[in-house]
C-alpha cells in the first residue's frame, strides 16, 4: 500500500514538472524536488528528460553541487563524457577541494581511459575524504587500468591499511600480486596484520583469501577457522570457508559453512545457489534443485542458479527439462561459453543435432580454449559416422589448443576410422609426447583386439625410444 502511494506521488510530481515545462501551469520547485524528478527519470532510463530537469534546476540553483553532479552523471549516461568533465571543472572553480566532485571527475576520467588525470583527481581528495580506503582503491583501479600492477598493489595496500574490511581492495590486491608473481612472497605482508593483533578476525580472514588464491585450500580453511573462532558471526569467513571446502571436494563441510552463512545474514540468492552446488556435488539432486529454485525466487536474474538446475537435470538425464533451464541461464548471460556447451550437450542427447551444432559453434566462439567443447562437438559427427567432419572440428580445436593431448588422441581415432594411418601415427606420437598416460582413452574407441594390439605396439615402441 505504501509502495503504491509512493508511485502515485511520483507520477503526480512528474505530471506537475512536465506541465511546468510546457508553461501550462506555474509551480515552484525547490532543489530537493528537482533531485527527485531527476532521480525518477534516471531510474526509468529517460536520460534526455533527466538532462532537461538538470538544466532547468540549475537555472534556479546555479551553484548546487548536487544538481551539478547529477547533471554530470546524466551526461555520462548519454556518453557525453567531455561535457560532464567540463561541468565538474566549472564546479571546482567554486569548490576546489570538494572530494565528491573530484572523485566523480576521477571516475569519468577512468571511464575515458584517461588514467593519469583520474589519479590526479583522486589524489587531490586524500586530505579531505572521509573514506580514504575507497580513494586509494580507486587510485589502484586507475593504475591497474594502465597496466601498472605494482603501483596498483601499493594503493590497494594503502586502502587495506585504512580499512581491513575493504573486500574489493583485498581481492584486487591478490589479483595484482598474482599477476606480478608476488603473491607467495607477500604472505609476510598478510602475517604482519596477525603479528600486530593475533585476535583480529579480519587479519585471519585476509590471510585465508590469499591462501585460497594460491590454491592452498587447507591453509585457507585453517585461516578462516581462526577468523570464525574469534567471531562466530563472521559470515564472509564462513562463506569463503565453504568455497575452500568445495575446492577440497569436502562437500558436506562446504554445505555446513554455507548454511552457517545463511543463519547469520539471512537468505540470499548467492548463498542458496552455493548450497545448491554443494548438494549437487553430493549427488542429492532434488535438494540441489530446491535450493537453486529458492535462489531464483529471490533474484530471477541470478543466471548461475538457472544453470545449476539445468546441470542437475542433465545429470539425471532429464534432457528436455534441462534444456528449458539452461536456456533461461543463457538468456541472462548470452556470452557464456560454459552455458552454450551445456545447451549443446543436452540438445545432442535429445537428438536435436542441428540445435546442438549451432550451440557448439557459439560455445567455441565464446570459449575457444576449452578443449572439451571441440572434443564433444566432434563426437556429434563421429556418432553419425562422418569421420572427416569430426576430424575437421578437431583440427579447428588444435589451432586454439595446440598443447592439448586429448585432442591429438581424439584425432587418432578419427584418422584411423577414416583410413589415414600414417597421419594417425604422427598424431599418436605427439599425444604421447604431451601426456603419455592419457593414451588409455584410445582403447575405449577400439574394442577389436587386433586394433588394440597394433596401437599397443606403437605405444610400447615410443616408450622404449624415449626412456
Amino acid at each position: 500500500m505504501q509502495e503504491e502511494y509512493k508511485r502515485k506521488e511520483e507520477r503526480e510530481l512528474i505530471r506537475k514538472f512536465e506541465a511546468f515545462l510546457k508553461k501550462k501551469e506555474s509551480y515552484y520547485f525547490d532543489e530537493e524536488t528537482y533531485l527527485r524528478v531527476i532521480n525518477y527519470y534516471q531510474n526509468h532510463e529517460k536520460y534526455p528528460q533527466a538532462l532537461r530537469a538538470c538544466e532547468v534546476g540549475l537555472e534556479q540553483f546555479s551553484f548546487s553541487i548536487d544538481l551539478i553532479m547529477e547533471m554530470a552523471d546524466v551526461l555520462v549516461k548519454l556518453e557525453r563524457h567531455a561535457e560532464a568533465i567540463e561541468k565538474l571543472e566549472d564546479a571546482l572553480n567554486f569548490h576546489p577541494n570538494d572530494p565528491e566532485i573530484l572523485i566523480q571527475k576521477g571516475t569519468i576520467h577512468s571511464l575515458m581511459s584517461q588514467y593519469e588525470l583520474a589519479i590526479e583527481s583522486y589524489e587531490r581528495t586524500l586530505d579531505f575524504a572521509e573514506d580514504k580506503d575507497e580513494v586509494y582503491y580507486s587510485i589502484g583501479l586507475a593504475y591497474q587500468g594502465m597496466g601498472n600492477y605494482e603501483q596498483a598493489a601499493e594503493n590497494y595496500k594503502q586502502a587495506i591499511e585504512h580499512n581491513m574490511l575493504n573486500e574489493n581492495a583485498l581481492y584486487e590486491l591478490a589479483y595484482c600480486l598474482d599477476v606480478t608473481g608476488e603473491l607467495e612472497s607477500s604472505l609476510d605482508y598478510y602475517h604482519k596484520f596477525i603479528d600486530q593483533d593475533p585476535y583480529s578476525e579480519y587479519a585471519w580472514y585476509n590471510l585465508g583469501i590469499v591462501y585460497n588464491k594460491l590454491g592452498k585450500y587447507e591453509k585457507a580453511v585453517d585461516a578462516y577457522e581462526f577468523a570464525v573462532a574469534i567471531d562466530d558471526d563472521f559470515s564472509s569467513a564462513h562463506f569463503n570457508m565453504g568455497n575452500a571446502y568445495m575446492n577440497l571436494e569436502r562437500f558436506d563441510k562446504a554445505l555446513n559453512a554455507y548454511t552457517k552463512t545463511m543463519d547469520i545474514e539471512g537468505p540470499t540468492a548467492e548463498t542458496y545457489c552455493h548450497i545448491g552446488a554443494a548438494y549437487e556435488k553430493l549427488q542429492q539432486y532434488d535438494l540441489a534443485v530446491k535450493n537453486y529454485q529458492k535462489a531464483t525466487k529471490l533474484d530471477q536474474l541470478y543466471h548461475e542458479a538457472w544453470y545449476g538446475m539445468g546441470v542437475c537435470l542433465s545429470l539425471q538425464e532429464k534432457w528436455y527439462e534441462a534444456i528449458h533451464f539452461l536456456n533461461k541461464a543463457l538468456k541472462l548471460d548470452v556470452e557464456n561459453g560454459v552455458y552454450w556447451k551445456a545447451v549443446a550437450d543436452a540438445e545432442f542427447r535429445t537428438g536435436n543435432i542441428i540445435s546442438a551444432i549451432d550451440a557448439y559453434t557459439e560455445a567455441s566462439e565464446m570459449d575457444p580454449e576449452n578443449a572439451q567443447i571441440w572434443l564433444d562437438w566432434s563426437m556429434v559427427y563421429f556418432e553419425q559416422g562422418d569421420f572427416e567432419q569430426a576430424q575437421e572440428i578437431i583440427e579447428d580445436g588444435l589451432v586454439e589448443c595446440p598443447d592439448n593431448a586429448n585432442l591429438y588422441y581424439q584425432s587418432v581415432v578419427y584418422l584411423i576410422e577414416g583410413g589415414k594411418y600414417k597421419m594417425a601415427i604422427n598424431r599418436l606420437e605427439t599425444g604421447l609426447m604431451l601426456d603419455f598416460e592419457a593414451h588409455v582413452r584410445l582403447f575405449d574407441f577400439f574394442p577389436k583386439l587386433q586394433t588394440q594390439k597394433a596401437l599397443y605396439q606403437i605405444i610400447e615402441q615410443y616408450r622404449k625410444n624415449n626412456r
